[in-house]
């Protein structure tokens, strides 16, 4: 069932998995960008006037140039970022783990839709989550969550940077590095009312996330902790949104602030589990005797549209399709007449177009002929699906190194349209409860025009906290031999 308006404490202004949220604002439109790790292309930009309506309008990274493979393992490649507009142009810096030595990268643009320029690389920077800042007389400030192999440790760095070649200036020097608690990083450097404020998230990205900030005179500090450090966490709390944390501020077009941040919802029985990975949602800022405080209750969210269908007719695929450690031409090519034939990758596997799962009730369905495979994924080692072959429809599942096939049935007919859908959980116990955070239910549609299942399957393996990792689910039409051709798509929240 769709929400109807709801607080953005409750309800994210972009579902599914889009996290490590960075913003800015240019005029009276704001643009947010998210990490995507190891799906190409990578880092989706969004635009909206009201900070609540997102529109997706490219994906920053569209070029193997700009985001190089590296070895495409799952939750690696594009980690935390930082998008800005500095001097008439927008700037995105990131870190793609997958190609280490390179530190981080850093590219620009005169429009925030594309094309966005080719890398500069700043190798001495190894780590994480770059930040850039920028004083009033034009020095750049690179602000990161550092690594040092020499056995001195890891921390928040920072250094001057020369954006033009990505040299320092001088050497790197360690700045605030928060009140304590674990994985400090996501570090946002701003100039706000004379002062120098940064922010960084605490405690992992797990339920001991929080927001802590410091403020000074000067980009390299020193830094006073604010008093009521962290300033923003769900920790220990019954809030149905959990692990709070990256925020970044903005202010917006009429002089107040506000800032996004990630977090998930879980569900089911304890510990919980999170299928839809991290995803952002927006909270009010007011400044109380020179520190943030967030209002969470400020901002609502109207229901946001997430149903499409998509029969692949345009020569341009949607901006929602990612491949997960390859690019989407050397998955799928258009044929005439409509329709995308898939092919297996390389290495033998199939060749997977991915979309985010953005709801936690819905269904999908997808029309092939030929063969093919609907699945439905957190990563390589754990999903279901459903695979039309040799005429026969299957269910299949893998979980970790395990593989399963729950039922087949025979399918005669050139063409069978594979459909998962996303239910309630399934009750048990002494109250009874939900112990999953889902159903997931297999089927086709018969040559006869029926539903026929195949099997259902307990969601809270498609978890986070059963999978690991920084992703959430994605809905994939995959190849199934040489003959796999897609001619339609649909997804449908319940």
């Amino acid at each position: 069932m769709r929400h109807s308006t709801a607080s953005a404490a409750e309800q994210p202004v972009v579902p599914g998995f889009h996290p490590d949220p960075t913003i800015c604002r240019v005029g009276s439109d704001y643009y947010l960008a998210h990490s995507s790790f190891e799906y190409f292309p990578g880092a989706p930009i969004f635009h909206s006037r009201d900070l609540t309506n997102w529109t997706q309008i490219g994906n920053i990274l569209d070029r193997r140039s700009q985001f190089r493979r590296g070895d495409g393992r799952p939750s690696g490649g594009i980690y935390g970022s930082t998008l800005r507009f500095h001097d008439g142009r927008f700037w995105f810096a990131t870190t793609n783990v997958g190609d280490a030595g390179a530190g981080q990268t850093i590219v620009t643009a005169a429009d925030p839709a594309g094309p966005w320029s080719e890398p500069v690389f700043v190798p001495e920077a190894i780590g994480i989550d770059p930040d850039l800042c920028w004083d009033e007389d034009g020095e750049c400030y690179l602000t990161w969550k550092g690594t040092v192999f020499d056995g001195e440790g890891d921390g928040i760095f920072q250094a001057r940077l020369d954006t033009g070649t990505g040299r320092f200036k001088g050497d790197p020097y360690p700045v605030w590095q928060g009140i304590g608690l674990a994985a400090s990083e996501a570090p946002h450097l701003y100039r706000i009312g004379g002062r120098w404020y940064l922010i960084l998230a605490e405690g992992g990205t797990e339920r001991g996330h929080t927001v802590t900030i410091a403020r000074g005179d000067s980009p390299q500090g020193p830094f006073e902790p604010c008093p009521d450090n962290p300033v923003f966490s769900h920790r220990s709390t019954a809030h149905p949104v959990q692990n709070t944390g990256h925020a970044d501020l903005v202010e917006t077009a009429d002089g107040s602030w506000a800032a996004v941040y990630l977090a998930v919802r879980p569900k089911g029985f304890t510990p919980q589990f999170h299928v839809l990975g991290r995803e952002t949602f927006l909270a009010g800022v007011d400044w109380v005797e020179g520190w943030p405080v967030f209002d969470e209750d400020r901002y609502t969210v109207a229901p946001i549209e997430t149903a499409f269908t998509d029969d692949f007719g345009s020569a341009e695929l949607d901006l929602r399709w990612v491949v997960p450690g390859g690019e989407p031409e050397a998955v799928a090519v258009h044929v005439q007449g409509g329709g995308l034939k898939l092919r297996d990758l390389p290495d033998g596997s199939p060749g997977l177009l991915c979309a985010r799962v953005k709801d936690f009730a819905w269904a999908a369905e997808a029309e092939f002929a030929g063969s093919g495979r609907l699945r439905l994924l957190i990563d390589d080692r754990h999903w279901y699906e459903v695979v039309f072959e040799d005429g026969r429809v299957r269910a299949e599942a893998g979980i970790g190194d395990i593989r399963h096939e729950l039922a087949s049935q025979e399918c005669s007919a050139e063409t069978a349209v594979l459909r998962i859908e996303a239910a309630a959980p399934e009750t048990e116990g002494v109250f009874p409860t939900g112990i999953g955070p889902d159903t997931v239910v297999l089927s086709f549609i018969g040559d006869d025009g029926s539903l026929c299942e195949l099997g259902r399957l307990d969601g809270r393996y498609l978890s986070t906290e059963v999978a690991t990792g920084f992703t959430g689910r994605m809905i994939a039409a995959g190849s199934a031999g040489e003959r796999a051709l897609v001619r339609r798509v649909t997804y449908e929240p319940r």
